[in-house]
């Protein structure tokens, strides 16, 4: 068949209406990205053997960073951050440039570590001052009050308050919708995912525009820039440290022991009255009371490691969020983009959206392709879905060489209860809905026979969606992370509501793996908020 360059046109400028509607109601954004945190920033092997502070916080992620400023008003503060400064990574500083970086081979020396779970899923740690905040897509949405009321802690609501708002003056812009997000958000709306919420950062049912840590020029703003907010006096952030162990007096915490990137050791201890924060995140700091004897006696005795106490629970309830998904082609090009917009279902089903342009090889049932050609430069639009509560559970272990660079062994067993199948199958099911709607069938291609098809990239939708069983099966075949995993250091566990470590004296975990299921949308937020939070309320216990 010809091309038809009339529907195609049609189409970009009914999507470019939509653009134009939702961005005038964009306002201001934060300026662009202050890098006065340098001041504070040192490398590992500049520093002395040993060194002597008030707190010591082991990660300078979303949770950790938050926290060192927060207490560096009173007290001298040593960062121990394993990555390097986000200056050595152009790529995670802009919106256009993360593809660029996520999708680079692990080397040892980029922003992240990658690791496969022993379900075969590959993941992500972040390896990088800044932590996940500084490779992840950006979309900012508190938590949602069930998280709240679950996690185990007796809340001071308005002082959450108080710390996401801290937060949010520093890091979060409202977006301007592209294109596709534009349009993801009408489709969105005709398939029934209501109210429409406009622009908001709370978790709510509906469709909504949610914050972001892209400003205006795509710019990213990490929980690294926090840091600006420091009191320079107080506050020391030391990058390419790895902490290897834990250091104990009897069973309280007195120090860490740390590598630089030549393989140096060095010491650091606190001061009377001081404490060890682990905000490593949710493989790094189970993995780290694993590896300085704080974890089950029978795993650490296998590997010949001392036994400081015997916790069982530690690196045990680990999950999480399976993120299913459907890729749909797009015959035109269009401007990548991350997450902006949210639909969320009663039961916390939520539902995002992501495209950019690339390069293509397209089947020759695919009618806009010029004559005697096999790819063209396309665009792939990614419609995905994930859920807040996740039953099934797994586990981290350590593996056999005790190295703390070498990630642990983790399994998060998807799908084995079948009440997460049942959430992925209604999640499918309302996906099913949105490409039925008006805006969806716009970007609709017509195949040889002349009928108007999607064209999808890997396992299309199952055609009978009440079919439980064939959903299920998409489910399964479609199976990625959303990176959102948690637990393995959860509150009531291996900490109590303060965050203590239970039976140990001056450590504390303070970061996700103490979360029993993702809050809201995406953890971010939540995971900056609290690092400001528990920050004030140990001043407060200090004072």
């Amino acid at each position: 068949m010809k091309h038809n360059s009339m529907d195609t046109f049609l189409l970009l400028f009914i999507i470019s209406i939509f653009h134009f509607q939702l961005g005038v109601l964009s306002s201001h954004t934060i300026s662009n990205q202050d890098v006065s945190y340098m001041k504070f920033v040192h490398d590992a092997k500049d520093l002395p053997e040993t060194g002597e502070y008030d707190y010591i916080i082991v990660g300078g992620g979303a949770a950790g960073c938050p926290l060192a400023t927060t207490l560096s008003s009173k007290f001298s503060i040593l960062i121990l951050e394993r990555g390097s400064e986000p200056n050595k990574f152009p790529s995670v500083l802009t919106e256009q440039g993360r593809s660029k970086a996520f999708t680079a081979e692990d080397d040892g020396k980029n922003p992240f570590q990658r690791f496969v779970s022993e379900d075969g899923v590959e993941n992500l740690r972040g390896r990088v001052l800044g932590g996940g905040t500084m490779i992840n897509g950006g979309f900012y949405s508190r938590g949602h009050r069930e998280f709240f009321d679950t996690a185990g802690v007796e809340w001071d609501m308005e002082l959450v308050e108080k710390a996401y708002q801290w937060v949010e003056e520093t890091v979060v812009s409202r977006p301007n919708l592209s294109a596709w997000q534009s349009a993801f958000r009408s489709a969105l709306l005709e398939s029934g995912v209501l109210p429409d919420n406009g622009f908001d950062l709370r978790h709510l049912v509906g469709t909504r525009i949610g914050g972001s840590t892209f400003d205006g020029k795509g710019n990213r703003h990490g929980a690294v820039e926090l840091l600006n907010k420091a009191n320079p006096a107080n506050l020391k952030v030391v990058i390419r440290a790895t902490v290897e162990r834990i250091i104990f007096s009897g069973l309280s915490a007195s120090g860490v022991s740390y590598s630089d990137s030549e393989g140096k050791l060095h010491t650091a201890f606190i001061r009377k009255k001081g404490e060890i924060f682990l905000s490593a995140g949710a493989i790094g700091s189970p993995q780290l009371l694993l590896l300085s004897g704080v974890g089950p006696k029978s795993d650490l005795s296998s590997l010949k490691l001392p036994v400081v106490l015997h916790q069982p629970h530690v690196g045990q309830f680990m999950s999480d969020n399976p993120r299913f998904v459907t890729n749909i082609v797009l015959p035109f090009p269009i401007v990548s983009t991350t997450g902006k917009v949210v639909g969320t279902l009663k039961n916390n089903i939520h539902f995002q959206s992501f495209a950019g342009s690339s390069l293509f090889s397209v089947p020759p049932s695919f009618s806009l392709l010029p004559p005697r050609s096999n790819s063209v430069n396309m665009s792939l639009a990614t419609v995905v879905g994930k859920f807040s509560k996740v039953d099934s559970m797994g586990s981290l272990r350590l593996n056999s060489s005790t190295d703390v660079k070498k990630s642990p062994i983790v399994r998060f067993n998807y799908y084995s209860h079948p009440d997460d199948l049942a959430r992925c199958v209604v999640g499918v099911r309302k996906i099913g809905d949105l490409i039925k709607t008006p805006t969806m069938e716009k970007i609709k291609t017509r195949n040889f026979e002349g009928k108007k098809v999607f064209q999808f990239l890997g396992p299309p939708l199952p055609e009978n969606l009440s079919d439980y069983s064939s959903v299920g099966e998409f489910c399964h075949k479609t199976l990625t992370t959303y990176w959102h995993y948690h637990g393995g250091c959860l509150v009531g566990k291996v900490v109590d509501g303060d965050y203590r470590v239970i039976g140990i004296g001056n450590l504390r975990v303070v970061d996700g793996s103490t979360f029993t299921e993702s809050p809201g949308t995406n953890p971010m937020a939540t995971l900056m908020m609290l690092g400001r939070y528990v920050g004030l309320k140990v001043m407060q216990q200090r004072y």
